[in-house]
This record gives C-alpha cells, structure tokens and sequence, in this order.
C-alpha cells in the first residue's frame, strides 16, 4: 500500500547514528567477483546455471536513462546489488540492503554506495515511502527505477541474491583472511544468539563466521563505522582470493546454492567481461549518503540530506563519465538524462 507522508507529528534526531551499511552491502560483489571467476574455468557448469539466475528487467537491457545500452567490454557500468533475508530462495519481498556500485574502467576503479533501507524516497506510482518497499511493491523493476530517480545515474545491470549464496561463497574460498579488532560473539545465519565466538586477531573466517563479522553492529564501540570498516576488510580479502582461481573449491555446490538463492540480468559474456576487470581493479572507494531520523505518524524513516545525496549524484555520474546533459563522455554508451 502506497504511503504518502504528511509534514505532522515529526521529531528529528540530528545527532544518533543510523546503522547505514548492512551485511548485504558485500554480498553482491562476492558473488560478482566469485562468479567471473567461475566463468572463465568452469563455462560448462556456469552456461546451465547463469540461464537459470538470469531474469530481465521489463525496460530491457537499456536504462531508460541510457541513449544505448553499455557493453561492459568497452564502457563504464553501474550494478545494484540487493540483499533479501530470504531463505525459501524466492527472493521476493522488501530489500534488507542495496549498494549501487559504479566500475570505470579507465582508472580501474570502483565507488560503492549504500543506501539505508529506511531511506525515505519516492517510489514511482506509490509516494514517498522506504526504499526497502519499493522491491515488495513492484520487484526489482521498481526497486531499479527508484534506485536511479533518487541518485539520477542509470541502473544498468542488478545482482539480488540471500545468506545462503554469501556461506557458501566464502566457504568456496577456503575462507577469508580478516583482522578482528576485538572478540565478540554474534548469533549465526539461523538466528541462534551467541552462536559464533570471534576472538581479537588475524583469523581466517569461513562462510558463517564471515557473515558473524560483517552483521555485528552493537557491540562495536565504533557502531556503524566500525562494521563499515570489517565490511571493507571483506571485500578487500574477497578479490585477493577471488582473483586467484586456485583458491576456490567446491564450485559446484556453490553453483547449485547460487542457483536457488541468487538472480541478476548479466550474461555469460557479461561475466567473463567483469572476471578480467576485477582483476585490474586498484581503487574500491565507499560513499555513503548521510541524514537524520525522522518520525511521520509514529512510523521511523531515514531522512537523506538532499545536499549530500546530490554530492554523491555527481560523484557517481563523474565516475560513470556522463556529463551534465547525460551524454557519456567516453564509450559507445550516452545517457538521456533525467526522463
């Protein structure tokens, strides 16, 4: 149901923090990276798997803020990534995260933004109201097109996947080398409290002691900073290992798991495409939009601060080449600016 939000019954709280990088926020480029990966040597599986996780937007393969589609051999791209606390593998509902992150090619580079769930945004055809709704409302369709209304860069491609493709991806590495700043516990993918013990110290984590890592938000003195930061450490060990085929094993059982737990509109060729840039990839830097809580009619929202969401709009839209009018700068790729 469509919420359209009255100037009434408001208090603002400048000065909490809003957690506003949530685990899914790494989700999408492990799968990412890991699936390039799986691309380039094991084609035979990946061809059957990637046709069943394929599901295409209803706009097509072009942004409607695109003149043409990218080709992402050649131009500069963005990709959303979604993540649903989705067990049943049907990947429906609200979006627990999404992270918009925006690949030059040029610099080899990559921006990653997140964007709070309980951002409050306007929905095309529902009102303002959480972005986190505007999958449940209209899937991924409306979750895209919401996406790019609010930071005015096109969507080109999206990855959506659960915990589930998150285990057993890290598990498929060997684990992931991460430095624990402190010991904590943490409950584990199934809920139980306590379930996973991290002590202070180098380790190598495996699937559910990763995902222990990057969900701890309250015991961290440093709240949402401090997790953002363990989050950063996920990535940065993701490529190191998931650049090197030989640290992966199992790749069938994950292919299986991402199979049930995972959908994106990327082809096999997009894949291999992106298995040769991450590569080559030098810089990862992480935006994040800023704001203030805020309460309509009792009902808690994140309140984005126009001017730093539009600072971060043009941030993206540099990194992505486009200039002012929308056209691409560089690349066979032009975009149509704001419809």
């Amino acid at each position: 149901m469509a919420k359209q939000v009255s100037n009434t019954r408001l208090r603002r709280r400048k000065h909490r923090s809003r957690r506003v990088l949530k685990t899914f926020m790494i989700l999408g480029l492990i799968s990412f990276v890991v699936l390039g990966a799986f691309v380039g040597y094991f084609a035979w599986k990946f061809t059957t798997v990637a046709a069943d996780t394929q599901e295409s937007l209803d706009r097509g393969e072009k942004s409607e803020k695109r003149e043409t589609a990218v080709d992402p051999q050649q131009d500069n791209i963005s990709v959303l990534f979604m993540g649903l606390d989705d067990r049943d593998g049907e990947l429906q509902g609200r979006t627990d995260a999404m992270i918009l992150a925006t690949f030059n090619k040029e610099d080899s580079s990559v921006k990653m933004t997140s964007i709070p769930r309980d951002s409050l945004v306007d929905i095309p055809g529902h009102g303002e109201d959480k972005i986190t709704h505007a999958h449940a409302f209209g899937n991924t369709d409306l979750a895209v097109q919401s996406v790019e209304n609010l930071l005015d860069v096109p969507v080109d491609y999206y990855v959506k996947l659960n915990f589930e493709a998150f285990i057993e991806i890290i598990n498929a590495l060997n684990g992931i080398e991460v430095d624990v700043p402190f010991s904590f516990t943490e409950q584990d993918s199934e809920g139980n409290d306590n379930a996973i013990a991290l002590e202070e110290g180098t380790h190598m984590l495996n699937g559910e002691e990763a995902l222990a890592f990057a969900r701890m938000r309250k015991q961290d003195p440093r709240g949402d900073i401090g997790r953002g930061d363990r989050q950063e450490q996920i990535v940065s060990s993701l490529i190191n290992r998931g650049a090197s085929i030989t640290s992966v094993h199992n790749y069938d059982d994950v292919l299986n798991s991402v199979e049930d737990h995972m959908s994106m509109n990327l082809s096999v060729g997009d894949l291999v495409s992106f298995h040769n840039y991450i590569g080559s990839i030098d810089n990862i830097e992480r935006l994040q939009l800023q704001g203030s809580d805020v309460y309509y009619d009792n009902i808690y929202y994140y309140q984005l601060d126009p001017s730093v969401t539009n600072q971060i709009s043009q941030e993206l839209r540099n990194h992505l080449e486009l200039d002012d009018s929308g056209q691409a700068d560089s690349g066979n790729s032009e975009d149509a600016g704001s419809p």
